[in-house]
């Protein structure tokens, strides 16, 4: 695991962070621009030196400000991720992960190369230069290299910001396999809510160079406290599914969850399978009666468990159905006119043209020690 404590002064800018992250599995570090995500990884990574505290990985001492201790960068066995691949320009695909590999003592190679050619689908890529591939396919070299070097953390600094949405969706499933059958932590820079809920275990919410919260994803999408650091328009409630049953006439999904069923666009994957849903607050509507004789699909029966205010026009609600809670984001006024407060019964109303790419997702998984990777 990675246990973290660090003070670091720059500027008028301040860090003090301390948090674990777990053995295996992948933890985000989530904040607007400038709350101090890449300062953290920079400094695991050993390019940024804290004036006090501790880094240690795998009960390995990284960096101790008492002790004196701070390992060199090339002794870390850290692997960083930037946001552009920064692959050599001369050097072929094949050449570009080999370096990774070369720089590693053979007594720590436990990840080969035919194995990461195949987690990330690049084998037919080898001969190429990194002229002739799209972002995409370069982030995923350049994942493979880090990869190749073996290292016992993998350090990912916004590696989806420079691509395009199609880029983006064509990465997110290699990163999913990432998280799922190596057993390396991954530390995941992002301010993409989006990108967080769908690859995280673990979230580290960090505001000005502090830890404003910590817990899954499930857990920080009740807190309605953490709305602002969230965004506006993006907070919701991550549910954890499972894939009960596909239509192909309607192409709809049926996912269960503790409290119903959504019915979602699209093949959610093989039955049973386990579906990470983000239902964003701004798509659930409310009503005080059960609707007849109307599009929307997924209607639930619930309570509300909490009711926020906000300067001018927007409310948001915390709201239970079954063990599952979901929020919803209202004007002050339809709270008003509905008598809505703690302890009302309400109907919530989700459309399912509301899901998409971006709100479904394959659950985690938890890596088994025969899966790859550092045992």
């Amino acid at each position: 695991m990675i246990d973290l404590s660090i003070r670091k002064q720059l500027g008028e800018f301040g860090l003090d962070v301390s948090f674990s992250v777990p053995e295996q599995g992948l933890t985000a570090l989530f904040g607007r621009s400038g709350a101090g995500k890449t300062s953290v990884i920079a400094a695991i990574a050993g390019l940024l030196r804290p004036d006090e505290g501790h880094i240690r990985v795998s009960g390995r001492t990284l960096f101790d400000s008492a002790s004196g201790e701070d390992v060199p960068v090339h002794r870390r066995r850290v692997g960083y991720v930037f946001q552009e691949g920064r692959l050599f320009p001369h050097l072929s695909v094949r050449d570009n992960l080999l370096y990774g590999q070369r720089r590693s003592p053979v007594v720590n190679r436990r990840i080969d190369l035919d194995e990461i050619l195949e987690l990330l689908g690049i084998a037919a890529l080898l001969g190429r230069r990194p002229r002739d591939l799209s972002g995409g396919e370069k982030q995923r070299v350049a994942i493979g290299r880090a990869l190749l070097a073996q290292p016992e953390v993998l350090l990912m600094d916004e590696p989806l910001a420079s691509l395009d949405a199609p880029r983006k969706r064509e990465i997110l499933p290699y990163l999913e396999r990432l998280r799922d059958e190596l057993r390396v932590p991954i530390v995941y820079v992002s301010h993409a809510i989006e990108e967080v809920v769908r690859l995280a275990n673990l979230v580290v919410v960090l505001d000005s160079g502090r830890v404003a919260a910590a817990g899954t994803p499930e857990e920080l999408g009740e807190r309605l406290d953490l709305r602002p650091l969230l965004g506006e328009f993006e907070s919701g409630a991550v549910i954890d599914a499972s894939m009960e049953a596909y239509d192909a006439v309607f192409d709809l999904s049926t996912l269960a969850f503790d409290g119903g069923r959504l019915r979602v666009p699209g093949n959610a994957g093989v039955i049973g399978a386990k579906v990470r849903v983000r239902v964003r607050a701004r798509d659930v509507s409310l009503a005080t009666q059960k609707p007849v004789d109307i599009s929307v699909q997924n209607i639930f029966e619930g309570s509300v468990e909490q009711v926020a205010e906000e300067p001018g026009a927007y409310a948001e609600l915390k709201l239970r159905v079954g063990n599952t809670r979901f929020l919803s984001r209202v004007t002050r006024e339809s709270v008003s006119r509905l008598g809505l407060r703690t302890g009302s019964r309400v109907f919530l109303l989700v459309k399912s043209v509301s899901f998409d790419r971006e709100t479904l997702s394959a659950a985690p998984g938890i890596a088994s020690a025969g899966q790859r990777g550092h045992g």
